[in-house]
């Protein structure tokens, strides 16, 4: 049977762009002040995920809401289950955007929204890929199962409920990268390194907060602190190092405290050589004052051990792997308040021939007594890898191939995707090779014809991988 599915996608092209827009219209960024019973990671994530399983259920396929932390809805039968994962969960917008980031808007091709190309466009793309076999009534052996989350960006916990309830799928993907496929993912932790809040000194550190997530670089931070110099001389020091290192802030004073504020560029996480981090290039620019004890080795290892290291080499961590690549280091949160428990957040992206004890022990070692203790995150993903030869792979780039002219070839990131969630789970679009990535960015977009193209190639490998 011969299917043009790139006319399907080119008949719904319209209807697949207003149920986007819907999903982007809703801020669905996870806010714990209001997490509830009901809203378990707050009212935004719960709210696009009923939305995403409105459209199912109008589309006729079977939903099921599981307590509000994940959304599910299948098609076909058969002992082999199939799973597509994906996600309605978006980082923070944060500031920088020329447009309402939650009110999407086209220009010059391009759809911008938070959450159009993390993941909220790529989810579209795909589930309009499996609405074309349903619509057409394509024969298929297996199960499908279409599975939503709702706090990918932070720490799984929909998908940690999620399995409690259900059973994992045999094999399958998430839409939620790029093409031709990512078959391998980094490990993901992140570990806290701990400051006392001790704080005398000609200079005082009254707080230091930088970072909305530990996977985004923080795009800028904010001090406040007291000297006995004048507004004047240090707004002067300011203004040489933003020149110097092309940055940008402004700094204030008010009853005797100096606010100074440094933005740089937000980026995701996995790819901290993207960005500019902000709180970094604060605490390089603060270090070199009067700061004494605590205050002063909060600042010398966030401006010195943590700035300007996307790899861990200064911190002592830095490894490599043949298969996997480099580990990467992105210090994401920062929160110093004096007199109080402090931390530095650093996110790591590491490949197999490491693991989190050794790089706690090797920080430790480093930093030695200007830190108070390490303390890893419970969250722990380690290092997955598919490999090439497994039907799964070799099936999604034959389909990659023969919709694009393009030679596949295996990828492996530093980002978590919920395609790890599977023994046998990859990564498959929906960006495709020499796309500009803006996840977790300002003025976060997807190209809409690619969109498109990508909603062609998932309907014909979701069919070739059920059929």
């Amino acid at each position: 049977m011969s299917i043009d599915f790139k006319q399907e996608v080119e008949s719904r092209r319209e209807a697949l762009m207003e149920d986007l827009f819907s999903l982007l219209r809703i801020n669905s960024e996870k806010d714990m002040t209001q997490a509830t019973d009901e809203f378990p990671f707050g009212p935004g994530p719960v709210a696009a995920m009923k939305k995403m399983l409105e459209i199912a259920d109008r589309d006729g396929f079977k939903t099921n809401n599981v307590d509000n932390y994940v959304g599910e809805f299948e098609y076909g039968d058969g002992e082999e289950v199939l799973g597509i994962f994906a996600h309605m969960d978006v980082v923070p917008a944060g500031s920088g955007w020329d447009s309402n980031p939650y009110e999407p808007e086209i220009r010059d091709g391009k759809l911008y929204a938070r959450g159009s190309s993390d993941d909220k466009g790529p989810t579209v793309a795909a589930y309009y890929g499996l609405k074309i076999i349903k619509d057409l009534g394509l024969p298929i052996s297996k199960k499908i199962k279409f599975i939503i989350g709702t706090d990918e960006e932070s720490g799984w916990g929909d998908m940690n409920y999620y399995f409690t309830k259900a059973k994992k799928p045999d094999f399958g993907f998430s839409p939620d990268a790029t093409f031709p496929i990512i078959n391998g993912e980094k490990g993901i932790n992140t570990q806290y390194l701990h400051f006392g809040g001790a704080n005398e000194g000609d200079f005082v550190l009254h707080s230091f907060k930088g970072g909305l997530r530990e996977n985004m670089v923080p795009e800028s931070a904010t001090a406040v602190f007291s000297s006995k110099l004048d507004l004047d001389t240090i707004a002067g020091d300011f203004e040489a190092f933003k020149t110097a290192h092309k940055v940008t802030g402004g700094i204030t004073e008010e009853n005797g405290k100096f606010t100074i504020e440094l933005i740089g560029k937000s980026a995701h996480g996995a790819s901290p050589h993207l960005g500019v981090n902000g709180a970094t290039f604060l605490a390089h620019f603060l270090k070199v004052y009067g700061f004494a004890s605590d205050a002063k080795n909060f600042l010398h290892v966030a401006g010195e051990f943590a700035w300007h290291d996307h790899e861990g080499k200064k911190l002592g961590v830095a490894i490599e792997d043949e298969k996997m690549g480099k580990l990467s280091s992105n210090p994401g949160v920062f929160s110093f308040e004096e007199g109080e428990d402090n931390t530095i957040a650093v996110n790591f992206r590491y490949p197999k021939n490491t693991s989190v004890e050794d790089i706690k022990a090797k920080i430790e070692a480093t930093l030695g007594d200007m830190i108070t203790k390490v303390e890893p995150s419970t969250v722990n993903q380690t290092p997955h890898y598919v490999p090439m030869e497994d039907p799964l792979v070799s099936t999604l780039l034959a389909v990659y191939e023969e919709h694009t002219g393009q030679k596949g070839y295996e990828q492996v990131i530093g980002g978590g995707t919920f395609g790890r969630l599977m023994e046998r789970g990859v990564a498959f679009g929906a960006m495709f090779p020499g796309y500009t990535d803006t996840m977790h960015q300002a003025n976060e977009f997807t190209d809409v014809e690619d969109l498109y193209k990508a909603a062609v190639i998932y309907a014909d490998a979701i069919y070739r991988l059920a059929k």
